[in-house]
Parts: structure tokens; C-alpha cells; sequence
């Protein structure tokens, strides 16, 4: 059975996954539970399931935990291309796989704070050091799995006038939407490429932080911010908005997409297994085909 699919970001579902089934949904916390528990018991995580595919790992079940599941907490940016390659894992007949997304300085700090996780997939390479630098994750179990692109985005049929990125410091831009510099990994790399462009200081009044790449996404989609800055693959085939600009490759910091088995993994050896899955071929066409770069095809750009 396909348990239905929920994105998390700190505090609240996707907005934008949530105005596409137009209902809401709001989370209270509780101070006296660590993040993550109240994430699990509130049921905001994803689960996959049926689903077809060639698949280039073999299944050793006698390997299966009866019962078991692979928890991977990942990226939210991830979530259209991970959903999909975690039922095609399944339907060879591996381990069930609970998918948890949210921003990723949100799921590294749930780690850090005992959250069950097997794997991790980081929009950055800084989140993933947090971990490995407190012992939750092996540097040698570090893997860097996947890249990607920043793209200026407008709401749809509101196009900015003048040449891009400069036009981004127009008075007729009042609010731009990115990730929270912070810490999303997304507005973190905003930054650093808006720094190399000399146009960050004019920009920043302008700056609305948001909690994940996708809440971002969501305040351009909702025409409340003028533009914003997301990854390729978070607007690629949304309608709401319109890519106005594509972030040269060399203009920007290196996007990572680093992956690690958790030292605290129940399964390490199936997570393993999941983690180099993921680097095959029927995983790599689903990341291609929803506009993220392999590693070694970016570094030949």
C-alpha cells in the first residue's frame, strides 16, 4: 500500500505541496520534545512503496529485517526525484524506506539531537560536517552524490524588467525570496553567489528569509515576493513561477549533495547497499531527469 507522502520544513508542511491539495496544516511545538519527535509522532515523514524498474542491486533477503525500514532523512529539495527512487528500490523487493525531508540544517540538527536515521542527504557539505565533526556520521562513509544549479525565479506574467542579476537591485524589486543564509544550505549558496556578484549589500534589505528552498519556491509561486533565488530542479515544471535567470555554474559556490550512512544505524549494511543503489543507473536517470548534475558531469562543465 502507498502511505501518503508529507514534506516537512521546520515548522509547517511544503506550502506549496499543500496549496497543490489545498488544505493546511499547522504544527505546535513542544519545547519539551526534541525536534525530531515531534516531526515522527506528528506522522510528518514519507513513505514509499509499489513501483517498477530494472534494478542493478542485487536483493538478499535473507538480508531483510522482518519489519524493518530504512529511515532517510533528506534534502527537501530532493523530494520529487527521491520519492520515486526509493519505490523503485521496493519494488525489487528491498527494505521499506520512511523518507523524512526538510531543510537540511533542520534534519542534521534532529540527528544531532538521537533522531533514528540511517541515511542522510545533505544540500551542503557544511550540514554533513556538523555530523561528521560529532561523531554521528564517518568521514569515510562521506560520499558527494549529486549537484545542482541556483536559478532567479519570478511569479508568472510578472516578469523583471531590466538585465539579470543586476535588476535584482531595482527599486522595482521590494522583495526577494531565498532560503534563510543562516542556515538553508540554498540561501547560504544565495549569498555567497550574490557576494561574488557585488550585489548583496544592495540586496540584503530586500532579503526574505524563509525555512526551506521550497518555502521560498512558494513565496514567489504566491506572488508574494517580486523574485526569488532557488535550486533548477525546484522550479523546473512549476508553473507558478518563470526562470528568469540561470546562475552560471562558475559564478556560484560548488553546489554538494554529500550522502552518509548515520553511525547509528540499525541496518548499516542495507543502508549501505541504499546509498550505493543510489548511485546506479536507474536512480541516476530520475535525479537527470529532474534537473540535478551528477558530480563528475559537473566538474567537466
Amino acid at each position: 500500500m502507498v502511505m501518503p507522502m508529507r514534506v516537512v520544513d521546520e515548522q509547517h508542511d511544503d506550502p506549496v505541496r499543500l496549496a497543490q491539495r489545498r488544505r493546511t496544516c499547522q504544527i505546535t511545538p513542544m519545547r519539551s520534545r526534541p525536534l525530531w519527535a515531534l516531526l515522527l509522532a506528528a506522522g510528518l515523514t514519507a513513505a514509499c512503496s509499489t513501483g517498477s524498474c530494472d534494478i542493478a542491486v542485487g536483493v538478499d533477503q535473507s538480508a531483510q529485517p522482518k519489519g524493518g525500514q530504512l529511515r532517510v532523512s533528506a534534502a527537501v529539495s530532493l523530494t520529487d526525484a527521491l520519492t520515486p527512487i526509493a519505490r523503485k528500490w521496493e519494488a525489487a523487493g528491498n527494505i521499506h524506506v520512511e523518507l523524512n525531508f526538510a531543510a537540511s540544517n533542520v534534519l542534521a540538527r534532529q540527528i544531532l539531537e538521537g533522531a533514528p536515521v540511517d541515511v542522510f542527504i545533505s544540500a551542503d557539505e557544511k550540514q554533513m560536517n556538523r555530523l561528521v565533526e560529532s561523531g554521528a556520521a564517518a568521514r569515510a562513509d562521506v560520499l558527494p552524490l549529486l549537484t545542482n544549479q541556483l536559478v532567479v525565479v519570478t511569479p508568472a506574467g510578472r516578469p523583471v524588467s531590466g538585465t539579470l542579476p543586476s535588476a535584482l537591485a531595482d527599486d522595482a524589486v521590494k522583495r526577494i525570496a531565498i532560503g534563510d543564509p543562516q542556515g538553508v544550505p540554498a540561501g547560504v549558496y544565495t549569498k555567497a553567489w550574490l557576494e561574488r556578484a557585488d550585489l548583496w549589500r544592495q540586496v540584503e534589505p530586500k532579503i526574505v528569509p524563509s525555512n526551506s528552498v521550497r518555502a521560498a519556491l512558494a513565496a514567489v509561486d504566491s506572488a508574494n515576493a517580486d523574485a526569488g533565488v532557488v535550486y533548477k530542479t525546484d522550479a523546473k515544471g512549476h508553473a507558478g513561477v518563470k526562470v528568469a535567470y540561470e546562475v552560471p555554474l562558475a559564478d556560484a559556490p560548488p553546489i554538494v549533495y554529500p550522502v552518509a550512512v548515520i553511525a547509528k544505524s540499525t541496518h548499516p549494511d542495507l543502508a549501505r547497499r541504499f546509498v550505493a543503489y543510489l548511485q546506479t543507473a536507474p536512480a541516476r536517470t530520475v535525479f537527470a531527469d529532474a534537473g540535478f548534475i551528477a558530480p563528475d558531469t559537473a566538474n567537466a562543465r
